[in-house]
């Protein structure tokens, strides 16, 4: 939907869960505020302002929570949410997916309506490309250099020629030249508080050092941005570091529970659902939340602890750590035991309202329009909008 036309009309706000139709997603905003806070009184010791990845959630009203409830600096991961986020306000805005000359008509629009929108790119060929589209134009872009600094992606290693050779190519009048940018994917692998911190270091690091080879090769190269959740958390030194972009903190989910960098009780996602039906012999009870409302991320199966499709709670959001959603069709979900959990599997039934807690909250919120935020528990509080498509 262009931010120009008019977002559809939200549902009315019911009093209570049980007026809610199934699935639903729901924010809790206690919980989100307060990983917020951890978020950025972590970032203010180490002296590195925080450029959230709106990405995770797609939501103004969260945006401006983050941001102290002004529109402030943002990252994002599709040129559909730089569009919709500068028509509420946000000029100072990273597009933090490599662009491709295709999508630069767009980001120049963007530009041109004054937006301060940052490119990335990692090869010489793309490099040319937007020289010659911002020349042809008559605008000047932003550009960082996307290096890689833990194998995990895309980027260019630091202490490559090729660094300074895609630098050289973006040489023109139109063109600034403004630093680096670099993304610790592996950081999810990690699997202790000391690989957390090492792996932060090897992020900060990588990254100073493309921007001082930049500097000496004659760029500018004033902005080295950072950042993952895990990272973020754990870094102890962030000298030469500017900026710090990290997203999933604000609503936290099972992977990154798994890693030790939340608790599953500062999780502020969860689907709501209802179970219609047994399997009692299987010792299944049959959910309406499929993997078309959670997603089909299965992202702890590599860890320690397997959670399936995601970690089952009652309406109240208060965790039952023997139960998970085992499998997931494409609108049913399977609640069982875990294995090895001892008991009986507990009567729910039909009708009963249960939460799943996400594998991966990016994912399972891209399956909805919006979020029903919740205050007091049990209260389904306001309907806040939320982004979706390219």
């Amino acid at each position: 939907m262009p931010p120009t036309e008019m977002p559809p009309a939200a549902p009315a706000a019911p009093a209570a869960l049980a007026a809610l139709p199934t699935p639903t997603l729901l924010l809790d905003v206690p919980r989100m505020d307060r990983n917020i806070a951890r978020m950025r009184a972590r970032l203010e010791r180490l002296g590195v302002p925080l450029r959230p990845h709106v990405k995770t959630c797609k939501s103004d009203r969260v945006a401006r929570r983050i941001h102290g409830g002004v529109p402030g600096p943002i990252t994002v991961s599709t040129l559909r949410e730089a569009s919709e986020f500068a028509a509420l306000g946000y000029t100072d805005i990273l597009y933090a997916v490599g662009i491709v000359p295709a999508k630069l008509p767009q980001a120049i629009a963007l530009r041109r309506a004054g937006v301060g929108l940052a490119l990335i790119l990692d090869d010489v060929e793309v490099a040319r490309a937007v020289v010659q589209a911002a020349e042809a134009a008559d605008v000047t872009l932003r550009v960082l250099l996307e290096i890689d600094c833990d194998g995990h992606r895309s980027g260019l290693a630091p202490d490559s020629a090729a660094l300074i050779e895609v630098a050289d190519a973006l040489r023109s009048p139109r063109i600034l030249v403004d630093g680096v940018m670099t993304h610790a994917g592996e950081s999810y692998s990690c699997r202790s508080d000391a690989a957390l911190r090492a792996m932060a270091e090897q992020e900060r690091a990588a990254a100073v050092r493309a921007a001082l080879r930049l500097r000496a090769a004659g760029h500018p190269a004033g902005t080295v941005s950072v950042g993952s959740t895990p990272t973020a958390l754990f870094a102890e030194d962030l000298s030469g570091v500017t900026e710090v972009r990290a997203g999933v903190f604000v609503f936290f989910d099972l992977v990154m529970a798994g890693i030790g960098v939340c608790r599953t009780d500062e999780l502020a996602l969860s689907v709501l659902t209802t179970v219609i039906g047994h399997q009692r012999d299987k010792g299944w009870a049959i959910v309406d939340a499929g993997w078309m409302a959670l997603s089909r991320d299965r992202g702890t199966a590599s860890q320690p602890v397997d959670q399936a499709y995601g970690l089952v709670c009652d309406a109240d959001g208060r965790e039952l750590p023997e139960l998970l959603l085992s499998s997931a069709n494409q609108e049913h979900g399977i609640v069982a035991r875990r294995d090895g959990a001892p008991g009986p599997m507990p009567e729910l039934p039909v009708g009963t309202l249960l939460r799943i807690l996400p594998n991966h909250a990016c994912a399972t919120a891209a399956q909805f329009d919006g979020y029903h935020a919740l205050g007091a528990p049990g209260e389904a509080g306001e309907w806040w909008a939320r982004f979706r498509g390219w």
